[in-house]
């Protein structure tokens, strides 16, 4: 398969009204899609934190208790059957929870192939106020191996991989992705949007044109059930191609609007071309790769981390920065 639909489907983040719940909604959005946009859709990403929301001051043994999934449990069974019953590959972003960490929580996000089953599990590798893989990073490594860490999933879709919400402005993660073979590149964020371009958009222009990579990034459709203005996260999801132009973006609200053809003949082609636009063929990676090890910046956390220890992390990451 050389050319399908991806859509980013823009759901309204409900907290508080249950995970269950919003995998049923789910589910129907999913299938009410599918049927408006036709068999050719293959590809459905959804938004950040679409199930649970996201933490609000709470510690991380609270939140784990109260919003983190088990890998194996039913609500990724039931996100799997929603996947094979409209035939399509669903992105989905939820935390959960790890049996060889009991203390911690991840950020992670899973894709779900069309036989119901877990292609890829991608954990989030930069997140400000909550744990990481890096945080453990000896032992995560020691379990999970680096192609744990960096996962792409080879499917009859391409080769897909995951950058989660902010992670878009880390170059370096779509890159090492990329150099994988990743090329499309999923995004479920939760983020302001804006007529303007935010930093955000525009660093999604940027990883497309920079890896010759699709992206498809899923915003939230509205925020309720916390103290936070509903439109905070609302609007602008988008499909970008290889060259850093919109496909198509949303606007606020619940829509299925950022949705469009994704033509991987294109982009293999582009891949192979000699010349000054395929990027990816001019990476020096050993040049890098020296000078990135002569840098001491942000460091894994010890223990259980909370917030304040990872606001702390930050203030050290920047006194070695500047000094």
């Amino acid at each position: 398969m050389t050319a399908y639909t991806a859509l980013a489907l823009q759901v309204e983040t409900r907290v508080g009204a249950g995970i269950g719940t919003a995998i049923d909604r789910i589910g129907v959005q999913v299938g009410g899609s599918k049927a408006w946009l036709g068999p050719e859709l293959r590809l459905v990403v959804l938004p950040e934190y679409v199930l649970t929301g996201f933490p609000m001051g709470e510690s991380t043994g609270q939140w784990r208790d109260r919003a983190a999934l088990d890998p194996g449990g039913p609500e990724y069974r039931a996100l799997g059957t929603i996947a094979a019953d409209h035939d399509v590959f669903l992105c989905v972003n939820a935390y959960e929870r790890d049996e060889h960490f009991p203390g911690l929580f991840f950020q992670a996000t899973v894709i779900f192939s069309p036989a119901g089953e877990v292609v890829l599990r991608y954990r989030r590798l930069h997140s400000l106020f909550s744990p990481t893989p890096y945080d453990v990073w000896e032992r995560y490594l020691e379990i999970y191996g680096i192609d744990g860490v960096l996962p792409v999933a080879r499917t009859e879709l391409g080769n897909l991989a995951v950058v989660a919400s902010e992670e878009i402005l880390m170059p370096e993660l779509a890159r090492a992705l990329a150099l994988r073979g990743a090329e499309v590149l999923c995004n479920p964020t939760s983020e302001a949007s804006s007529p303007a371009l935010t930093p955000k958009a525009v660093a999604r222009r940027a990883r497309a044109v920079e890896n010759l990579a699709y992206v498809v990034s899923a915003n939230s459709g509205g925020l309720t059930g916390i103290a936070i203005p509903g439109d905070s996260t609302n609007g602008g999801s988008e499909v970008i191609d290889h060259q850093g132009r919109v496909l198509a973006q949303a606007g606020p609200g619940e829509t299925l609007v950022a949705a469009a053809e994704l033509d991987l003949a294109a982009l293999r082609r582009a891949r192979l071309r000699p010349g000054m636009a395929n990027l990816l063929s001019r990476v020096k990676t050993g040049l890098w790769a020296e000078e990135y090890a002569r840098h001491d910046v942000e460091r894994p956390a010890e223990g259980v981390p909370d917030r304040a220890e990872l606001r702390a992390r930050q203030l050290a990451a920047i006194a070695r920065l500047y000094g």
